[in-house]
């Protein structure tokens, strides 16, 4: 199996790595601080980068802060999807684990929370504000619907949703986020 960048000039592959590890850089510094008052200085200091050369990534801070938020929500969905494809492992095992790569993960310090970057602006994201957890839901949706049927999907997919939701803002870690989640996801798939 080839890399994805293989047959990809060693120029451009360096480029997709630079520009990933500055949007990486940029999400955690717009979590630590918030949008409005993260500065581009700031974001190229985290980085590593000049400002200027941040500029030339990037024309704006709202289109730094649009491709970082994209990477990440996109990063956290194909993580999904990989874990919910895996179909030799049980369904519960494969749920938790996917709730802890769209939502777990980003639970206790010093952990960069997306959920709350992207609540606080919405108006600056556009679609994938709604467009990265209906893809999320639809993923829980069809792993339930494969072993439960798709008549009972949805309601319990939207209430282990639903469940995530209130542990991410009733925990205080990773391991008491998952602990409890186990729970919920095994009292609704059985």
């Amino acid at each position: 199996m080839s890399s994805p960048d293989a047959g990809r000039p060693p120029s451009a592959v360096a480029d997709t790595n630079r520009r990933t590890t500055v949007l990486d850089s940029a999400m955690a510094t717009f979590a630590r601080f918030g949008y409005r008052k993260t500065s581009m200085e700031e974001v190229a200091r985290a980085a590593r980068i000049s400002r200027p050369g941040l500029y030339f990534l990037f024309s704006s801070k709202e289109t730094l802060f649009r491709a970082a938020v994209t990477q990440t929500l996109d990063r956290d969905i194909a993580a999904v999807e990989r874990v919910l494809a895996d179909s030799r492992r049980p369904l519960p095992q494969r749920l938790v684990e996917a709730f802890d790569q769209w939502a777990g993960r980003y639970i206790g310090p010093p952990a960069c929370d997306v959920a709350a970057v992207v609540e606080a602006c919405p108006e600056l994201l556009g679609e994938i504000v709604e467009s990265a957890p209906r893809r999320f839901e639809e993923l829980v949706t069809d792993a339930i619907a494969v072993e439960k049927g798709r008549e009972s999907a949805r309601p319990v997919a939207q209430t282990v949703i639903s469940a995530s939701i209130g542990l991410k803002y009733q925990t205080v870690s990773r391991e008491v986020y998952l602990e409890r989640l186990e729970a919920a996801v095994g009292l609704l798939v059985r």
